[in-house]
């Protein structure tokens, strides 16, 4: 038997962050998920014409990945295991500026991180967890940006494995020793 869930969208405590659930057609034998069609997303996507980079990563159980708050928008999702993403409002003179966002990330989920927003997670599936980024335009070295160790304490977040800001199969050393967002907050 054929189900066909159709895409849906939900507002998040961040402006712009928005949480999507892609359409899917499922059947006995698996499920088609449409990461992208531009007619659908045209309305969610103000001034995004087209994507420019598309990455693809693939994570170890446990490990984190951000921080990291580029000057461009993103649409990210899961497309095989578990994730836990993170989120931060780091735009200046935003109303929800300050605001962390979390997203039990599963495949046929996305999220829309808007220009400024940090993005981060860590993969909560022992089989590991493939995560693929849509960018509205093309990473260079030296581009506008932020980046925030994840691990600041005064986020609040609450990562599901435990993170040894030693071990460099669970976090680089630059995102381990990246600046700490509550120090930058309390500076401005």
């Amino acid at each position: 038997m054929t189900q066909i869930i159709d895409m849906a969208t939900s507002t998040t405590a961040i402006d712009g962050l928005l949480v999507l659930t892609m359409k899917q057609v499922q059947d006995d034998r698996g499920t088609v998920r449409e990461l992208f069609r531009a007619s659908a997303y045209t309305g969610l996507l103000p001034g995004v014409d087209r994507w420019r980079q598309v990455n693809a990563t693939e994570t170890r159980y446990g490990a984190v990945r951000g921080l990291h708050g580029e000057a461009m928008t993103k649409l990210v999702a899961i497309v095989s295991g578990r994730a836990h993403g993170v989120y931060l409002d780091t735009r200046e003179g935003s109303s929800t500026y300050g605001a962390v966002v979390t997203v039990d990330l599963v495949p046929g989920t996305q999220v829309l991180v808007p220009a400024g927003v940090c993005n981060g997670f860590q993969c909560v599936s022992e089989e590991g967890s493939q995560y693929i980024y849509c960018f509205d335009d093309e990473w260079t070295p030296g581009m506008a940006g932020v980046a925030f160790t994840p691990l600041d304490e005064g986020l609040g977040i609450e990562w599901p494995v435990p993170v040894d800001p030693a071990d460099p199969a669970q976090i680089s050393a630059k995102d381990a020793g990246a600046p700490r967002f509550s120090e930058v907050r309390a500076a401005v």
